[in-house]
């Protein structure tokens, strides 16, 4: 009979417990000596961005950056499952800076997929991304081609062995600051998604950056320009055509990651709400004690514990060896379901603070923005919706 075991392996609980000292030890004072500014009506992000580039370093060195990839590389070969954790810890924590620890899910970290490029160009991307010295972007999204990704116009012809590029990418995390760029374009008109999107290594310069998108949340995408810029032949990452495969074949990885985001967003704004509404007082009792209040927050706290089975259950699936095709529907219920109910979490955890939690200073705000955001990128949730009908045979 096979048992279903849900406890964590010691050694991921070890790995949660080193992660939150070097949070501690590193981050939070760091974000404390920062904090101050954020209550001027136009705050100074330039210093927390020259921090968050301390703590890469600092992280990538104490080993929880890249955990994710292949020890040869400097990483520790951990499974998606403790990754998922590490993310989950960094933003369950409530510091802005924290998130910066870990790569995925921001793009600025090296992408498995570079583990594909020829020999000379791994050994000379992958250290320094890995090191944080360097960091890099993940160029698919354009202004026709969002959700939709296999309609990109980006074209790439190969030309005295050499390919030159032409395009417009936007809405591009880490574009105004990566070294280089994966960009996709297209190499077959007639095959697109079946063979004729080719994924490409771009070394960025600023004659290709264009304007920053500023959004909603603090962390602010940008444009690439790709006008006649020619690369040499073997900048190709995998095979080319097979790009868009390529880049679907760590989408689910990518849901976990995204997902525990998402969660440790939440469960940081329902500790914020219910240690605010246990001292807050109306009435002549503390808030906690009108149904009004608590029922809600006791309804966040379900919601949250159903988002963590689900991340943790998707990061063992891909862990497993699983199909990717086949677990395709459960990473789009893990993407639906956290960044929905997480949204949901934050917005009840600012209604119990009232006008507390409409400040920018206060615990609150910031993450309901970027919770906001969530809901978005990494494929909507409408897209997740027509996928999961897909594999419901709709």
């Amino acid at each position: 009979m096979r048992i279903m075991d849900f406890s964590l392996d010691p050694d991921l609980v070890a790995l949660r417990k080193s992660f939150a000292d070097f949070i501690d030890r590193e981050v939070r004072p760091r974000e404390e000596e920062l904090s101050a500014g954020l209550s001027d009506p136009r705050p100074d992000f330039l210093p927390w961005y020259a921090a968050a580039k301390e703590i890469v370093k600092k992280s990538a060195e104490a080993g929880f950056y890249v955990a994710y990839m292949p020890s040869e590389y400097g990483g520790q070969d951990l499974p998606t499952l403790g990754m998922t954790l590490l993310v989950e810890d960094a933003a369950a924590s409530g510091l802005r800076l924290a998130m910066a620890a870990v790569a995925p899910p921001n793009p600025a970290g090296p992408t498995p997929l570079l583990l594909q490029l020829p020999d000379h160009l791994r050994a000379q991307w992958v250290p320094p991304l890995v090191r944080g010295d360097k960091t890099m972007c993940f160029a698919l999204t354009e202004p026709d081609a969002g959700s939709d990704a296999q309609s990109i116009r980006t074209s790439a012809v190969l030309d005295g062995g050499e390919w030159v590029l032409n395009g417009h990418k936007h809405y591009i995390t880490n574009a105004g600051e990566a070294d280089v760029a994966v960009v996709f374009a297209v190499t077959d008109a007639e095959k697109r998604a079946a063979g004729g999107i080719t994924a490409f290594l771009v070394p960025l310069d600023d004659s290709m950056r264009g304007r920053t998108n500023w959004n909603i949340s603090d962390s602010h995408p940008g444009e690439l320009i790709f006008d006649n810029v020619r690369i040499p032949e073997d900048h190709v990452v995998g095979e080319v055509g097979m790009g868009f495969f390529g880049a679907m074949s760590f989408l689910n990885a990518g849901r976990a990651f995204i997902g525990a985001q998402a969660l440790g967003l939440g469960e940081w704004a329902l500790r914020a709400a219910s240690d605010h509404v246990k001292v807050r007082t109306a009435f002549g009792k503390p808030l906690a004690k009108f149904q009004g209040v608590s029922f809600p927050l006791a309804q966040s706290h379900a919601d949250l514990e159903s988002i963590r089975w689900l991340v943790y259950r998707l990061a063992w699936l891909v862990d497993s060896g699983a199909d990717p095709l086949s677990i395709m529907g459960d990473a789009s219920v893990v993407k639906l379901q956290a960044t929905e109910r997480a949204y949901q979490v934050a917005d009840r955890a600012l209604q119990a603070m009232g006008g507390q939690g409409l400040m920018r200073e206060g615990p609150v705000e910031r993450v309901l923005r970027h919770l906001r955001m969530l809901r978005v990128v990494e494929g909507a949730s409408e897209v997740q919706l027509l996928v999961i009908s897909k594999t419901m045979g709709f």
